[in-house]
């Protein structure tokens, strides 16, 4: 089966169906990562390039490893070692790609929208990795497959969003995500960080409750996801220093306690240790970070594979 859609540029356009779609490929495709020979030819002679024009680390190398553990051939190109440095446009880029035989464009940009661009003036499938503070769609679905793993359900469980929900684009995903597979999502930060508005984000019937105390927002929680400061887009200071931060959002041992004694705890990296996470958090019993990262790769293979039958 495969995605009645060209290109997945975000959780807010799909709808449960694809959404479990996406996850059941995923799970098919864990198995593979335990195999001695992690490889099936389900992309034999498609042709994937990673259009990376913003840092990343487990996002690219994830995509990268999808890509290769389809037997897909595989491009990586960055902004520094592109034609953009020189004065190309993005869309000019990608359309010599295509030209090239691109079949399945991922792409990362600070814009947020430039998928979307490309989307709709390319023939390749297009995959947002991340566009500004946006979306990040395939963040949000192996967040998905990790809760889904460790709880067996989603329908009313309650999710704990905490930190800079205003500039990050894994929350926005993250808060479609987790509503339209029937959580109860909340938001949990200082008022600088949390946008105008968020009362009606989500889908009906399932905005997220918003809370500036961390104690209070992750009572009773069955997952937490602690955020990063997005210092690379904050334009001005919503804090007085990360020690005062730290001091009121950032999870300890103590703190957890307010939460279900089987919650698990989520963080989408990378992790500022000691400002958003204390280590023994972030390496304890409760955490699934590395569940996450393990999870991303069987997730972006579903991603491509579903979307192959379009490019």
């Amino acid at each position: 089966m495969q995605l009645k859609r060209k290109d997945l540029l975000g959780i807010e356009e799909l709808n449960r169906e694809e959404i479990e779609l996406i996850l059941e490929t995923a799970r098919s495709f864990q198995e593979v990562s335990g195999r001695e020979i992690k490889k099936v030819p389900a992309l034999r002679g498609k042709t994937v390039v990673n259009l990376f024009f913003e840092d990343s680390t487990r996002t690219r190398i994830s995509f990268e490893i999808a890509a290769k553990r389809l037997s897909a051939d595989l491009l990586t190109i960055t902004k520094s070692g592109s034609s953009v440095a020189k004065g190309e446009t993005l869309l000019d880029t990608a359309r010599n790609l295509e030209a090239l035989g691109a079949n399945l464009i991922v792409c990362r940009h600070r814009a947020s929208g430039a998928p979307h661009w490309l989307a709709r003036n390319l023939h390749a499938s297009v995959i947002n990795a991340g566009d500004g503070s946006h979306e990040h769609p395939s963040q949000a679905l192996l967040d998905l497959l990790t809760v889904a793993d460790r709880k067996k359900r989603m329908d009313g469980l309650q999710v704990a969003i905490v930190g800079d929900i205003a500039h990050s684009r894994v929350a926005r995903s993250n808060i479609y995500a987790f509503s339209k597979m029937g959580a109860q999502v909340r938001v949990v930060g200082p008022a600088t960080m949390i946008p105008r508005g968020i009362e009606n984000f989500g889908v009906r019937g399932q905005c997220p409750q918003v809370f500036y105390d961390l104690g209070n927002g992750i009572q009773d929680c069955d997952v937490i996801m602690m955020l990063r400061i997005q210092q690379e887009r904050i334009i001005w200071t919503p804090f007085s220093s990360l020690t005062e931060y730290s001091r009121f959002y950032g999870l300890n041992r103590e703190i957890l306690k307010r939460a279900k004694e089987d919650v698990i705890v989520m963080h989408p990296g990378p992790v500022n240790r000691g400002i958003e996470l204390e280590p023994e958090v972030a390496d304890g019993p409760h955490s699934v970070i590395l569940d996450q990262v393990a999870n991303g790769v069987a997730v972006r293979m579903a991603i491509l594979y579903l979307l192959s039958g379009h490019s």
